[in-house]
Formats: structure tokens, sequence, C-alpha cells
């Protein structure tokens, strides 16, 4: 993560833009899933994909601490929700696990990017 003098802005969280690039690999990913689930896994996918990312931003502009944190626990919990329905399409044998497993280390990036966030606001940086 960028120094704290250096970020004027959640754009300028590193977290934020490696989520960025997970929501462009997210949205490759659906289009190679079925037409038929259009508003289910490819819907769901690319809405929560977003939703991380989001409430990290959201969260970078709230006034207080608390707020952050609150946000940012939401990201994270919003990334599980991401992973679970990657390993959904793996388990209904749309796309294979070879294609699915970068997004997942990604993620596991991502997570502990956010831990590591969390971490340094509770203890007084950020």
């Amino acid at each position: 993560m960028a120094s704290g003098s250096n970020i004027q802005s959640y754009r300028d969280l590193h977290v934020w833009q490696k989520v960025m690039d997970l929501v462009v690999e997210c949205y490759k990913l659906t289009e190679k899933l079925p037409p038929s689930e259009t508003y289910g896994l490819i819907g769901g996918i690319r809405r929560v994909s977003v939703l991380v990312p989001s409430h990290i931003a959201d969260g970078k502009g709230r006034d207080n601490v608390a707020e952050y944190l609150q946000k940012l626990s939401a990201a994270s919990g919003s990334l599980k929700l991401l992973e679970t329905q990657l390993l959904v399409a793996d388990r209904l044998n749309y796309l294979p696990m070879s294609e699915i497993e970068p997004s997942l280390d990604h993620c596991d990036q991502v997570g502990k990017m956010l831990t590591n966030l969390v971490k340094g606001l509770r203890g007084g940086r950020g």
C-alpha cells in the first residue's frame, strides 16, 4: 500500500487498484458462462465484484475510522461472496478450475491487502 502521505483518494490505494483489475477479470470470465446464467451467475459475479472496490471507495470517503473499517469489512465479505460464486461456476462445470484459479488467487491477494489495511487503521495508520 502507498504511504499515508501519498494517498489523497481511494484511487491511490493499491488494494482498490488491485481489486479493479479483479473486476475486469471477472467480467471477462463471465463472458464464457452460458446465456442461461445471465440473471444468475453472470449478474451475480459482476455485481459482487463491483461491490468490493465500491465498499473500499465508500469507506475511504467516510469521516471516521469506524465507518471506514465497517466498509472494509463489507468489502471483505463481498470478496468471499465472489469467491463462492466463482467456485459455483466450477462445480456446475461452466468453467474449468484452471480458468477460475487466477481469479481466486487474485481474491486471496486482495483479501490479504484488506486485512493489512484494517490492521493499519486499527493501529492508528491509514
